[in-house]
């Protein structure tokens, strides 16, 4: 009691500003101490969710993989089952009846070769192979083997050959010994007939890593596993030592859901892990996946060192402010507090007047610049948004279908080499390269060299449209090839110029590509030796790129041009963009300006890159 009272006491004779200080303080320690608890609580439990559902994602996509191998190779089993001529021959191997040299012909190339086209069509395959119980049979690779080679696989020596096999090697032949460390799994079911019995074994194989590629992607902290029924793991070679001993018991005691799946969080040699577990039906196994929270807890750990330390000088600096400051911030502080309730409601054009010129005034006048540069950033922030969804939905609808465009090129480029057409095999190679960097979406920049690489490919697919013949002449050094810029920036000038320069001329003619360094920027320069443009045409082009005469429809509209500056002055800034020249008759130019980047300034400084040369063709 008597501590108390002096502690009372004491408290009276201190001033009014060191009680308000320690009063605050004390206020301010009961609810940052509840909230950091409750906050890195939640930051925990929402860590683990994340995992948890993290580990649930990738085991059904991983199930859905592995669904489609399993359709692939049940469907071929099924293909050779059901494959008649392929029993008849079969049969006649058990009965050692034997083929006329015709007859083999015609079987081999009537059925054999169908089923091998069958395979060779399957990318997802390793090999179907079918072994008759006919020692002196004839071998007819890559489908129809003698027993005697089974015998000469792992999985052979089981006494029930029949079933899933996971996880052996290829040994039919010693020439395979180059595919000794190639692990592969198959299906293999015996081949009856009504009479007979069984008259072969059918072996569908796959790569385990086509059939598991999960146990083939992992990262640090992450461990994948494929058990079979019997309970054997299988797993990359390099598994941690603690983990593989762990596996010996993992399937006791599972709690599955309906799904037949289970995520839970164990320690694992003292190690925080989330372990999901799938159980897959088709293969009648498991599929184990744990991923340490290790990584997670620790970034945790630290957020909560650095925020206990932030807080401690927090409350460090604000007693000293508050017993400094207090009787002078109530004066404005009312009127700032307005202003700030204006804000909340979503007034952006506030302004705090009358600031002054003490602390209360300065941070008064601090706000009226940063809604300011809100204001700005919010407008700027809305334009690139803007910019950038459309740019993602024309890329995505570009994306549609591209591998099967990839593949009809390349199909129709082999018929055009088989037919010794190599003027149109050349040209589709560059409409496929066209179509490939047109099609791959990319958020960032490209360097110039990409860029220039598509520019030469759009020329060879102009110049097969024209009688004449338009060259691109190039003098650009190393250090601007590697320059970052906005992919698609310098093609729409090259396309610009042909059709508004150079097409009405119809004569063969040079596009010239120059690339510099001037001061902190680096220039970009593409003349064309076309129609030209009058002083006003060249004055009207630039009001429609900066908007100033609306560009939409119509040929000449420049809405490319446009695109062009938008996309590079919201990258870079506005004093970068585009800058016209031109000469009516003669010749335009279009100067491309943007920032040197940091790797093409060190190269400059240091000397490192060769001089320019010329790439024309």
């Amino acid at each position: 009691m008597k501590g108390i009272r002096r502690a009372v006491n004491r408290m009276r004779g201190l001033k009014l500003n060191v009680k308000f200080t320690l009063l605050i303080t004390g206020i301010l320690l009961v609810p940052i101490s509840v909230f950091s608890i409750y906050i890195f609580h939640n930051m925990e439990n929402n860590s683990i969710s994340e995992k948890e559902n993290s580990v649930r994602y990738f085991l059904n996509q991983s199930y859905e993989r592995i669904l489609k191998n399993v359709d692939s190779i049940n469907i071929s089993t099924q293909f050779f089952l059901s494959d008649q001529k392929l029993k008849d021959y079969l049969v006649a191997q058990k009965r050692e009846v034997a083929y006329t040299a015709q007859e083999l012909m015609e079987f081999t190339n009537a059925d054999v070769v169908a089923l091998e086209r069958m395979v060779n069509n399957n990318p997802y395959l390793y090999q179907i192979r079918v072994y008759a119980d006919n020692p002196k049979m004839q071998e007819i690779m890559p489908i129809l083997y003698r027993m005697e080679r089974m015998e000469r696989l792992e999985w052979a020596q089981d006494e029930n050959a029949a079933g899933w096999k996971f996880d052996y090697t290829d040994q039919l032949f010693e020439s395979f010994r180059m595919y000794q460390n190639q692990k592969i799994m198959a299906l293999v079911t015996p081949i009856e007939d009504y009479l007979w019995g069984e008259i072969g074994m059918l072996e569908v194989a796959m790569r385990m890593d086509t059939m598991f590629p999960m146990l083939y992607e992992e990262e640090e902290g992450e461990w994948n596993f494929f058990i079979d029924g019997s309970g054997k793991a299988y797993h990359k070679e390099d598994v941690e030592e603690k983990v593989e001993k762990y596996l010996v018991n993992m399937l006791d005691g599972m709690d599955m859901d309906e799904q037949g799946q289970m995520i839970r969080e164990q320690q694992l040699h003292g190690e925080f892990c989330v372990i999901g577990s799938l159980y897959v039906k088709e293969l009648d196994g498991y599929l184990l996946c744990i991923r340490s929270m290790k990584s997670e807890m620790s970034r945790i750990a630290g957020i909560r060192a650095r925020f206990l330390l932030l807080i401690g000088v927090f409350l460090i600096i604000l007693i000293f402010i508050i017993n400094y400051i207090v009787h002078r911030m109530l004066k404005q502080f009312y009127m700032i507090l307005h202003s700030i309730r204006q804000v909340q409601k979503g007034d952006m054009n506030v302004v705090i007047e009358d600031c002054g010129k003490d602390e209360m005034g300065e941070l008064g006048s601090q706000i009226n610049i940063m809604l300011a540069r809100l204001k700005r950033l919010m407008e700027d922030n809305l334009n690139r948004e803007l910019l950038v969804k459309n740019s993602e939905i024309r890329a995505l609808q570009n994306q549609i279908n591209a591998h099967f465009i990839y593949n009809v090129l390349e199909s129709i480029k082999m018929m055009a080499e088989i037919d010794e057409k190599y003027e149109i095999s050349d040209a589709i190679t560059a409409l496929g390269k066209l179509l490939r960097y047109s099609m791959k979406w990319t958020s960032g920049n490209v360097t110039v060299e990409q860029e220039i690489d598509y520019i030469h490919n759009y020329l060879a697919l102009i110049n097969l449209r024209f009688d004449y013949e338009i060259y691109l002449s190039l003098n650009i050094p190393e250090n601007i090839m590697i320059q970052e810029i906005p992919k698609m920036s310098l093609q729409p000038i090259v396309e610009n110029s042909i059709y508004h320069g150079i097409e009405q001329m119809a004569k063969d003619t040079n596009i010239y590509i120059k690339g510099f360094q001037e001061d902190e920027d680096c220039i970009i320069e593409i003349t064309d030796a076309g129609k030209g443009m009058s002083e006003e045409e060249v004055r009207r082009l630039y009001q429609k790129i900066s908007g100033e005469i609306d560009s939409a429809g119509g040929s000449g509209n420049g809405i490319g041009l446009k695109n062009v500056q938008d996309r590079i002055r919201i990258s870079f800034g506005p004093e970068y963009g585009l800058e016209f020249s031109s000469k009516p008759g003669m010749y335009t130019k279009v100067r491309v300006r943007v920032p040197m980047n940091k790797v093409s300034n060190n190269m400059l400084r240091e000397g490192n890159y060769e001089n320019s040369v010329d790439r024309g063709r």
